[in-house]
């Protein structure tokens, strides 16, 4: 699907050429009774020892529930949800910042917009996806002073056809880079592409659907986090119930540069990985959200938990979370 799914599956691809890893796949399982089915069934009739559950909704109630019927097994949820105080010693959660490649997206971006306006795709108002477009935000105005992001909120993770209207409508509001944060980027990325427009990934590469305009990608490394998980099982040592990271320890890519990246972008991109792998902060106040308030008071570090409650759009993002 270029996109959420794709990234776990390069991961898993990755995983299944570690010695001694056997990898057991069902796809398209529902967030129904489908999912405790789904990992019972691989635990019973496969030897599952290690259930990795990836969709948002799988993990309350089933595998919560399913944990504490095998607690000899264990389960890992890719959303930073597990709550030490209450859920089963054997789950846990694993996450990426990809705000953080977000924010070289827009560093690149800054500079191969002539508008000054990069439009935004996005699911739902969540902090996640409101920290992705912010993030591109500061990047982009790290490079060009002048430069805005435009955000249309499409209300679902998977709506294709709303994604491309959403897309066309920014184009036609004079944005010439696009971004996005849904399931499947695939739409969005093929309309903008279609319309001669440069773009930026997410979640997985979607190079291959701009030959013309890519630009960069924020991409999941998922595979440095299962390789974590496949040492710790070989070693008989336990699992970490919470792992989240960024670009300091190798759980982000950005996706290798396209034909609509300038050498200036390149440059200046390149500069910021660097900067971020060496925790180099993104959010430096006082910044103000859109409406007026400062949210953001002094330097904040890019893993502060406090931003992960992250509920405005900073000044500068045209769009509204209501």
């Amino acid at each position: 699907d270029f996109g959420w799914n794709q990234a776990h599956a390069v991961a898993m691809e990755i995983l299944k050429q570690v010695p001694g890893v056997k990898v057991i796949e069902e796809e398209n399982v529902p967030e129904t009774d489908a999912v405790a089915q789904s990992m019972e069934s691989m635990i019973n009739l496969d030897g599952a020892n290690l259930i990795l559950a990836t969709s948002f909704g799988y993990y309350k109630p089933f595998v919560v529930d399913t944990a504490k019927k095998y607690p000899n097994v264990q389960f890992r949820h890719a959303a930073p949800l597990w709550n030490a105080e209450t859920d089963p010693k054997n789950a846990g959660s694993y996450f990426c910042y990809l705000n953080q490649a977000h924010y070289v997206d827009g560093v690149a971006a800054g500079l191969c917009t002539t508008s000054n306006k990069i439009g935004f795709v996005a699911a739902k108002p969540i902090p996640s996806v409101l920290s992705n477009i912010n993030s591109v935000l500061l990047g982009a105005k790290s490079t060009n002073p002048d430069a805005t992001v435009q955000v249309i909120f499409t209300g679902e993770w998977s709506l294709p056809v709303r994604e491309a209207e959403a897309a066309n409508a920014l184009i036609d509001a004079g944005c010439d880079v696009i971004t996005c944060h849904v399931d499947s980027p695939k739409v969005t990325i093929e309309t903008a592409e279609t319309r001669g427009v440069k773009t930026c990934g997410h979640n997985a590469s979607q190079a291959p659907l701009a030959p013309k305009g890519f630009i960069t990608g924020a991409e999941y490394k998922w595979e440095t986090i299962y390789k974590i998980y496949a040492d710790a099982l070989a070693k008989g040592e336990e699992l970490p119930n919470f792992i989240a990271g960024g670009y300091h320890n190798d759980m982000l890519r950005n996706t290798a540069y396209g034909a609509g990246a300038t050498p200036e972008a390149i440059a200046a991109a390149d500069a910021a990985i660097a900067g971020l792998k060496a925790k180099k902060p993104i959010y430096v106040g006082p910044l103000k959200d859109n409406k007026g308030n400062v949210v953001i008071e002094g330097e904040m570090d890019n893993y502060d938990p406090v931003l992960d409650g992250m509920n405005y759009l900073l000044e500068g993002v045209q769009g509204s979370i209501t």
